[in-house]
């Protein structure tokens, strides 16, 4: 059975985990057995629960105890459920976008790079993509448009930090992830997938041209916001790619960019 805690004051020492804990104090690299995240609104909560992370604590407007918290509550047993009314949580940033509900969780360990791509033909690279919100909105296309696998470089936004798995409305945790060792594209060639630059450039492909199709396994490389991606990682891919665009337009945002890139280079039917 669930202990539910009512908290009067923000103050509280039960809320550190969910207001005065950073992305980087809960990833805790020192001692990964011990790393967390927060999930925020129920959706997020269940398709966390649903890919097997273990719940640590939760927090929720008393009001949601019977109401939207329910189904969460009847699933998870021996947690700490702390609880308040709605003026004490408006103190928390950002909790009016939850839906009123938080649960802290226990990180899993993230696999190698060869074991994620095993039987994978098309992968997605995120090249130092630091806005989280981007990586989670890039992650929830891959995922709903049929790429099999997200890999991020060093320097890239944390799936699992709270604002990117927010925007991923939890695909963060339905399709497969992890991060390279480093920047460089040899993991990815040395295993047998051809390389594609998403960059602006004159003497790259069309994304629709036919010799992409023709491809086993494709790693579609995705750059940061502003500068996207470097001379040398353009250079190092088999492939340069941009989408045709009208009306002026010369670029789109790396999120949008991704859909469009998804979907025409998916091996899905």
């Amino acid at each position: 059975m669930n202990k539910i805690t009512e908290i009067t004051d923000f103050c509280s020492s039960e809320l550190d985990v969910y207001a005065r804990l950073s992305e980087v104090q809960l990833l805790n690299r020192r001692n990964p057995e011990n790393a967390m995240f927060i999930a925020e609104s129920p959706k997020v909560i269940e398709r966390a629960l649903d890919a097997g992370y273990e719940p640590v604590s939760c927090l929720m407007e008393k009001r949601h105890i019977d109401g939207e918290g329910r189904p969460i509550l009847e699933r998870i047993d021996n947690v700490s459920v702390f609880c308040a009314e709605a003026d004490v949580l408006a103190q928390l940033t950002g909790f009016n976008l939850t839906r009123g509900m938080l649960c802290a969780m226990k990180r899993k360990p993230l696999p190698d790079v060869k074991t994620l791509c095993e039987n994978k033909k098309r992968i997605v690279v995120l090249d130092k993509v630091m806005n989280p919100t981007n990586v989670g909105a890039i992650i929830r296309s891959a995922a709903a448009l049929g790429m099999d696998a997200v890999l991020l470089t060093p320097g890239s936004s944390d799936p699992l930090y709270r604002r990117a798995a927010r925007v991923s409305m939890g695909t963060v945790f339905q399709i497969e992830w992890t991060f390279l060792t480093d920047d460089s594209l040899d993991e990815i060639k040395a295993l047998g997938f051809k390389t594609v630059a998403m960059a602006l450039k004159d003497d790259s492909l069309s994304i629709n041209d036919p010799v992409l199709a023709k491809e086993e396994k494709l790693a579609v490389i995705m750059g940061t916001e502003g500068d996207g991606l470097s001379d040398k990682t353009i250079s190092d891919c088999d492939f340069t790619v941009k989408i045709p665009m009208y009306h002026g337009v010369d670029s789109l945002n790396v999120a949008a960019a991704s859909a469009v890139a998804f979907y025409q280079l998916s091996s899905k039917e």
